[in-house]
């Protein structure tokens, strides 16, 4: 039996989705719950930059269902300062600050910058048994020169998943061939776009449809081998990933909440 797929955007707090998704007029404090009557996991962007307090924490679980998922980045202080090297004490706060979520934690992404090569295998072969066992995590690696057969036995044997990413870093080709190689029971993808050019994010700016194509076909063969995948658009795909969310959700057969459900339900209150 396929695992279910989630799909998401990368972030919800955008004020440029106010109109073209959130109902005119939306207040930022209340942009995460409309949200999670549309999709049902969102990429947090924000644990890039800090550990967040139990507060914030807390308080994005009060404002979702309880079938949302978090996923969530890890701390560049980890990833990109430290360079996973003497983390063990900065993991474990992490882990449990992020815990709090409960059963609306997804996965940790480790994001990990283009200037981590391989030649910085002995740094992930020493923070790898650091990961919690009680937590699910997936590692994005932007540069050719990891992928191989060799990197997935190393995943695999701690359960950490390959992020599969539509960006500039790997061929899509070959990110899409990945899918029917997991290194984990559950898929991780993000779809990034080719640059940073996009700047207005009320609309869809390039049509990326072939390309969605191919990615449904990829996600079906990784949805076969695990029991679940989690995926996340951002607004540098296509312009406005919400639409790019919906457009996924509608090549896979799921069923998309357009945005004038939104403000249908916003009259309700």
């Amino acid at each position: 039996m396929a695992g279910a797929i989630h799909l998401g955007t990368q972030g919800w707090n955008y004020s440029a989705w106010v109109g073209p998704f959130y109902p005119d007029g939306t207040r930022p404090a209340d942009y995460l719950s409309l949200y999670a009557r549309a999709f049902e996991t969102v990429e947090v962007d924000s644990t890039f930059y800090a550990i967040p307090p139990e507060k914030t924490v807390r308080g994005w679980a009060e404002r979702v269902p309880d079938h949302f998922t978090f996923a969530l980045k890890m701390p560049r202080e980890i990833t990109h300062e430290r360079r996973l090297i003497g983390c063990r004490d900065r993991v474990a706060e992490f882990a449990d600050r992020v815990r709090l979520l409960g059963a609306k934690l997804g996965p940790v992404l480790i994001q990990l910058g283009p200037d981590f090569g391989p030649e910085q295998r002995g740094a992930l072969e020493g923070f790898l048994p650091l990961l919690p066992r009680d937590l699910r995590f997936a590692i994005e690696l932007r540069r050719p020169g990891w992928l191989g057969p060799e990197l997935l036995v190393l995943l695999r044997s701690f359960s950490v998943a390959l992020a599969l990413t539509e960006g500039p870093f790997l061929s899509r080709e070959r990110v899409i061939a990945l899918a029917a190689h997991p290194s984990a029971d559950f898929g991780y993808v993000r779809w990034m776009g080719p640059d940073r050019r996009i700047e207005d994010y009320s609309r869809v700016v390039v049509d990326r449809q072939q390309e969605l194509g191919m990615w449904a076909v990829g996600l079906a063969a990784l949805a076969a081998r695990v029991t679940a995948v989690y995926g996340y658009f951002n607004n540098h795909f296509q312009g406005h990933s919400p639409a790019s969310a919906r457009a996924m959700q509608a090549l896979l057969g799921q069923r998309a909440v357009e945005p004038i459900a939104l403000a249908d339900q916003t009259e309700l209150f």
